[in-house]
């Protein structure tokens, strides 16, 4: 998997995230259920990049092998920190990384 796929699939985790999210706590609000908004996006966070790399792995028919593995546990705690700081952090620190690693 190159970098721009994962960015690509970070990406989409995050759109979805947020807005899965806001569903969500419509729903709860409806239901006048109480919730915190941090633990609520972490955990649509982790499940949705899990089901996203399924989706990938399965769509690519890769194997699961340690390396998906790596990617996986790097995509899920990625999108569970995009969840709780916000997108635009998260992207400016990846250019910084890339430009210092180049």
């Amino acid at each position: 998997m190159t970098m721009e796929y994962f960015l690509l699939l970070l990406m989409i985790v995050s759109v979805m995230t947020g807005l899965f999210t806001e569903a969500i706590k419509k729903l709860l609000d409806e239901l006048q259920v109480g919730y915190c908004s941090n633990v609520l996006a972490g955990i649509v966070a982790v499940i949705l990049a899990c089901v996203v790399d399924a989706g990938y792995v399965i769509m690519i028919d890769a194997v699961l092998n340690s390396k998906m593995a790596v990617i996986l546990i790097a995509l899920v705690l990625l999108s569970w920190l995009i969840a709780m700081v916000g997108y635009d952090k998260v992207i400016q620190a990846i250019s910084q990384f890339r430009t210092y690693c180049s």
